[in-house]
């Protein structure tokens, strides 16, 4: 499976951004979805997760009510819909996809949940 995220520049302090992440290849074998960002000297860290067959969906609180995850199943592709951004958004994101079909807050919130990654998208956010 490879991913192809997209969709980064630069946001306002307050405004909007949507980033895409397509997945192509073996894509039958993936359950799940995932976003995370990294900020330098810092770990990645979860954003927020999907899960294919039912569309469920998690958030970190620190982008619950902000932020939507979407996924389009013809078009293998999931979305991040970021709002009422902040500067502290600023951060590379990743997308990432699981072949797991466990979605449980303790296990989708780890990096290691996740078998594929993709490149990762630069976000920044001016104040």
């Amino acid at each position: 499976v490879q991913l192809q995220a997209s969709g980064g520049g630069l946001g306002q302090a307050g405004g909007s951004l949507r980033l895409s992440c397509a997945a192509s290849g073996r894509t039958f074998s993936v359950k799940g979805m995932g976003w995370f960002r990294q900020t330098p000297g810092k770990e990645r860290e979860f954003v927020s997760a999907l899960r294919w067959s039912d569309g469920d969906t998690l958030y970190d609180d620190s982008v619950k009510g902000r932020f939507a995850i979407s996924g389009d199943n013809a078009k293998n592709t999931v979305y991040l819909q970021m709002s009422s951004l902040k500067p502290e958004d600023a951060a590379v994101y990743y997308c990432a996809a699981s072949s797991s079909a466990l979605f449980s807050k303790f296990v989708v919130t780890s990096a290691k949940y996740y078998r594929y990654w993709g490149q990762g998208t630069l976000v920044t956010v001016s104040s």
